[in-house]
């Protein structure tokens, strides 16, 4: 059997044969969608930790934190919420990051594997919705900012009726325009807004120590959460945590593909959970600060910037735009511009992907869902984390339990190939989806078990992965340790094959 890709230092790409043959099949490859080359594989770990950085010093993790207060967590707990939410999903992050990294393909090509050719198009359609509705929250934050940098330098904007759908649909058309650019921008843009976010962070904890009168009265917002109450509200916050990444959870291939090595996109992204509660105890520092400036916790940057003089509003709104565009290029548009991609590959390019997301952003109404914090926690945040369960828990035991990091790269470009399953569709990869559903949607119904729905990202995700893993124990299209050695060239290198999660053979 002649080989059709070739390993080295764990990285695998298809050889020139091979990839010359695949691309000749336009419904399922273009130039976004093929798997990366070796000489492609160029992000070093500081690259992810940079893109990290941007992505969660943001408007909505800021909001995310500082609403816990107004739930009614003291300081250090509302922290400790954050934190311990973003280890539970950095884990699965982790997990599916190793097969982007490996195989150089991104999200939708791997969901070939597990739901077939044809399949592929429900999870990444589920996770498209989502970016498209996390899209239009930061736009709209966005144009909050807008709106109130140009309310104060020209007083008569607010005289229009409309100023501030017409500062939204501004900064939505700027954020669109960049996203179209592609993702290599997306990489330049994260690594220059990450040090100028870092700074604003800075800038604003100082105003709150100073305006407060020092550490203790920042932080002296005292818990009305005890017992029975804190636990009730704890359980639910950490999932919507959990649930405010479990989007990338999913498409972290989609930048983990560009990877160096294993060790790179390790390294880069374990920085996540200590710069979530890093931003986050700012942000609810400040919080509490306004509270006890204020009388009132301003869990909405934008409400407490609009309170300053106009040289710190023009600053602070600037940052806002510059904030928000940073998350929503960076991890609002790849999935679902992908997604679309792999809809009609011959005919949407990525910059085409990225105006469809926009404009699926508007149908989320992103001012109905930051009406609340309740709203924005536990209905939007609770029922896309429960959504997205099932998906995350199948690809995962997908890669590491029912195929063992054994794919052929080549087959999920081919028609008529192992990963085709039934007409395209894998049928257990949908039995697996709709059993993981079920614990959740129970807990909706049934009251004593409500936990089940409050938790439902957690539940989903193991149910579905054990389901997945029993239905697919004899599945055919899974790739012996022969057959895989037999269409894969393994090269060694100077460097050896001493990578994160990387067998070796002689």
């Amino acid at each position: 059997m002649t080989a059709t890709q070739v390993e080295r230092d764990g990285i695998v790409a298809l050889t020139d044969d091979a990839a010359r043959t695949a691309s000749t099949n336009w419904d399922l490859w273009n130039d976004d969608l093929r798997p990366c080359t070796r000489t492609e594989h160029t992000w070093a770990g500081s690259r992810f930790a940079s893109l990290w950085i941007g992505m969660c010093l943001c408007i909505p993790t800021y909001s995310l934190a500082s609403g816990m207060i107004s739930l009614g967590m003291n300081w250090w707990e509302a922290v400790l919420t954050i934190f311990t939410g973003s280890c539970v999903v950095l884990v699965p992050i982790l997990l599916v990051a190793h097969a982007g990294t490996r195989y150089g393909i991104p999200y939708p090509v791997f969901a070939r594997l597990w739901f077939g050719t044809r399949g592929a198009h429900v999870p990444a359609l589920a996770r498209a919705v989502i970016g498209a509705g996390w899209f239009g929250i930061n736009s709209w934050f966005g144009g909050l900012a807008l709106d109130a940098i140009v309310s104060r330098l020209a007083p008569h904007w607010s005289a229009f009726g409309p100023h501030l759908f017409a500062a939204f649909g501004a900064f939505w058309l700027l954020n669109v325009g960049i996203a179209m650019r592609g993702p290599q921008a997306i990489g330049r843009l994260a690594t220059f807004a990450a040090p100028t976010l870092g700074l604003a962070a800075v800038a604003l904890f100082a105003w709150g120590l100073t305006a407060a009168g020092g550490v203790g009265p920042m932080l002296s917002a005292p818990a009305t959460l005890h017992g029975g109450a804190f636990w009730s509200a704890f359980f639910p916050s950490v999932i919507g945590v959990v649930a405010f990444w479990a989007t990338l959870a999913l498409n972290i291939p989609d930048y983990s593909r560009y990877a160096r090595s294993q060790r790179a996109q390790l390294r880069g992204q374990l920085v996540m959970p200590f710069v979530m509660a890093i931003f986050s105890f700012i942000g609810i520092a400040v919080t509490s600060a306004t509270l006890a400036i204020y009388g009132k916790a301003l869990w909405n940057p934008v409400d407490l910037i609009v309170k300053f003089p106009t040289i710190v509003v023009l600053i602070g709104g600037i940052v806002v735009i510059l904030s928000s565009i940073t998350i929503n290029v960076g991890a609002n548009v790849m999935a679902p511009a992908r997604a679309f991609e792999n809809l009609w590959p011959r005919t949407i390019t990525f910059a085409g992907g990225a105006v469809l997301t926009g404009l699926l952003s508007l149908l989320m109404q992103p001012w109905y869902v930051l009406s609340t914090f309740a709203t924005y926690v536990f209905t939007w945040l609770g029922t896309y984390g429960t959504l997205l369960g099932p998906f995350d828990g199948i690809a995962i035991a997908d890669y590491w339990l029912v195929r063992s990091l054994r794919l052929d790269l080549f087959q999920l470009y081919s028609h008529d190939s192992r990963y085709d399953y039934a007409g395209g569709w894998n049928l257990r990869a949908i039995g697996a989806l709709v059993v993981g559903w079920i614990p959740p949607l129970i807990g909706l119904k049934y009251a004593p078990l409500h936990f089940l729905w409050s938790g439902g990202w957690l539940f989903s995700i193991i149910v579905a992965a054990l389901a997945y893993t029993w239905l697919m124990r004899t599945d055919t299209s899974r790739l012996s340790e022969a057959e895989y050695e037999a269409i894969t060239e393994v090269e060694q290198s100077a460097y050896g094959l001493a990578r994160f999660g990387q067998t070796t053979r002689h």
